[in-house]
């Protein structure tokens, strides 16, 4: 299954889950309608004469339907779980970071200097280069269990979790496996339906907390005419409330046991040492504390954790995780079976270790795969070459630039650089009257170190950068995105080098809620325009290269159009294309069906090789446009193509 059909399956499972929450409502109405029934019956009829008989409660149930109390009742059990869910989804809008702070996690300040922290830190920065996905914040829980979670709806507002213990119990090779599970949640539409869950769960659970409080008053009333009925209402709202949330939880489980296998087999698969993420699992069976997690709501993320993470008193059926002995033997099935003491030890990792100077590069060396996966295949699904790839890329970018990045006034004057690079002087002028006085200084030191920068450090850069860049404040934003648009536009031309750094930026900062269930023979007029751009953008690279065969700008388009499901695409004229056009038509396109963006990234790297040949700042640019879609791409390996 490929990152796309993995997209789509996370869809489908989500339309399951829509299902038991439609089936578990159907439950709750009927059980409402009968409690009310009871409590307006018992209200009427007095319990001290024999006078109440099935009979006549099965007459008065009769009479209630067709005076329309049930209909009312339907209404408002469906308002109820429909707040309950909204609410919770609303309060999860803004991705991982509100799980992360609810779990108690700290932001972990990307230019630290603690060693621990900075070896997490520079792992995490490896495999979000190697998976093509900007790099995630990253929260630090006070926890001494050994555990870890991935959070948001989507790769750009992903956060990791991890704990105290596993930060320093953990060796390097083991962090590496515990993050690359991680990130195949990241990758294959987990973390969505996680949250999900968490919001379907917390509307049926709002049933049984109105029972709660009507118990709470209904001691007021025992005595009066009807208060039996209002404790028989409240008895039936916990027991349904709380009967749907156990149910739900079964199935929340079930999912999340199925998820943890795949995920254990995606980070053997990314990393290629399945001795990394056996050692983690073996550490947290030897562990006294295991992977336990104490915050007050760790129960409600249960199915979030890398390894589980609160007890249950049906543990083989109510357990959010596999046993660690049945994940360790299908990942090492040479194991002996047998949990070594881990004690606690404070030992810092070594200046090596942090940085994992000790791996010897080579990335320039093919796969040794078989068949070379083309660098669309590759999406959501790096391999060991893809890691290397990366270590090669972050310590090829200087130390300055790397530091730059980790710091939110440099970060957004490394964004500044990148777009004067290739720029005249007047643009310093347009920038000064623009940005902070302390960015744009920062700007000057730093533009010599992006001037001689590889086109192909350029994305890598950008993502480590992002969550140096999500610290800003919304006045601090503002002003760094008008600065942007503003050298953009300096030279009357939408060049998509500078479009695809600017869309990347804001795809990243200003989280959009994607549908993802529209068709693309439904978006023709937005497939014409990026399509165009891309074509544009090639034709002008083709004339600065004498060694390649110049092919017109229509050629391009139409090689790349022809793998469109349209009968007519028109080319669009370079000067009637517009950053705003050009962006909304970004953000229709990343609503397509997951399992027809292939076909939108093929047409656009069909335009690009045109010529036969793409450039490493090509190929940077159409990574940039994958990763605005949501369709991460990781590095290109050497000899790699593109379809």
């Amino acid at each position: 299954m490929n990152f796309f059909e993995h997209q789509d399956q996370a869809r489908k499972n989500t339309r399951n889950l829509l299902m038991l929450l439609i089936l578990a409502i159907i439950s709750l109405i009927v059980i409402t309608s009968i409690a009310i029934s009871l409590l307006l019956f018992f209200g009427q009829t007095s319990l001290s004469t024999n006078a109440a008989t099935t009979t006549q409660f099965i007459s008065f149930l009769n009479q209630q339907f067709h005076q329309g109390l049930f209909g009312y009742i339907a209404v408002g059990v469906c308002l109820f779980v429909a707040f309950g869910t909204g609410y919770k989804l609303l309060q999860l809008k803004q991705g991982g970071r509100i799980i992360a702070e609810n779990l108690g996690g700290r932001l972990l300040n990307t230019d630290t200097r603690n060693a621990h922290e900075r070896q997490l830190l520079n792992v995490v920065e490896e495999m979000s280069i190697a998976a093509g996905t900007p790099v995630p914040p990253v929260y630090l829980l006070q926890e001494d269990g050994i555990n870890a979670f991935a959070a948001g709806f989507h790769p750009k507002d992903a956060v990791i979790g991890i704990t105290q213990g596993a930060v320093e119990l953990l060796s390097r090779d083991e962090l590496q496996g515990v993050i690359a599970h991680e990130f195949s949640h990241i990758l294959h539409g987990d973390m969505r339906l996680n949250i999900r869950l968490l919001g379907i769960l917390h509307g049926i659970l709002l049933i049984g907390l109105l029972g709660h409080q009507i118990l709470r008053g209904s001691h007021r009333s025992t005595n009066r005419r009807g208060g039996g009925g209002i404790v028989l209402l409240g008895l039936a709202l916990v027991i349904l409330g709380y009967g749907g949330t156990f149910f739900g939880n079964i199935i929340k489980a079930a999912l999340s046991r199925q998820r943890e296998f795949l995920a254990d087999a995606s980070a053997v698969q990314f990393t290629r040492n399945p001795d990394g993420i056996s050692g983690a699992l073996q550490k947290i069976g030897g562990y006294s504390k295991g992977s336990t997690l104490h915050a007050s709501n760790a129960v409600e993320f249960s199915h979030m954790y890398f390894s589980q993470g609160v007890s249950t008193a049906l543990h083989t059926l109510m357990a959010t995780h596999p046993p660690l002995a049945q994940r360790i033997k299908r990942i090492t099935p040479q194991w002996a079976g047998h949990f070594d003491n881990v004690t606690h030890s404070a030992t810092a990792p070594t200046s090596d270790t942090i940085a994992n100077t000790t791996t010897r590069f080579t990335s320039s060396a093919a796969p040794t795969n078989t068949l070379m996966p083309t660098a669309i295949d590759s999406i959501g699904q790096p391999i060991a070459e893809h890691l290397i790839s990366a270590k090669e890329q972050i310590a090829t970018i200087p130390a300055q630039l790397i530091s730059a990045a980790h710091e939110p006034f440099s970060a957004r004057s490394l964004i500044y650089c990148l777009l004067l690079s290739k720029q005249k002087s007047r643009h310093w002028k347009t920038l000064k009257a623009c940005a902070h006085p302390v960015e744009f200084a920062q700007t000057q030191q730093l533009i010599d170190h992006i001037t001689g920068l590889e086109d192909r450090l350029h994305l890598p850069l950008i993502d480590i950068a992002i969550p140096a860049l999500k610290q800003q404040s919304a006045s601090q934003y503002r002003v760094f995105k008008k600065a942007m648009i503003a050298l953009i536009k300096m030279d009357g031309e939408l060049s998509l080098y500078e479009w695809s750094i600017y869309r990347l930026i804001v795809h990243c900062l200003e989280p959009q809620s994607q549908t993802g269930n529209v068709s693309i023979k439904d978006t023709q007029q937005e497939c014409a325009l990026i399509l165009s751009l891309v074509a544009h953008s090639g034709y002008k690279n083709s004339l600065h290269s004498p060694s390649k065969k110049v092919l017109t700008r229509e050629q391009a388009f139409n090689r790349g159009a022809r793998q469109l499901p349209f009968t007519s695409l028109p080319l669009t004229a370079h000067t009637a294309i517009s950053l705003k056009e050009i962006d909304r038509a970004i953000l229709r396109l990343n609503t397509l069906k997951p399992l027809e963006k292939p076909t939108l990234l093929k047409a656009l790297a069909l335009c690009v090789e045109h010529d036969n040949h793409i450039t490493p700042q090509e190929a940077e640019v159409l990574r940039a446009i994958a990763e605005s879609l949501d369709s991460p791409v990781p590095p290109l390996l050497s000899g790699q193509e593109w379809i």
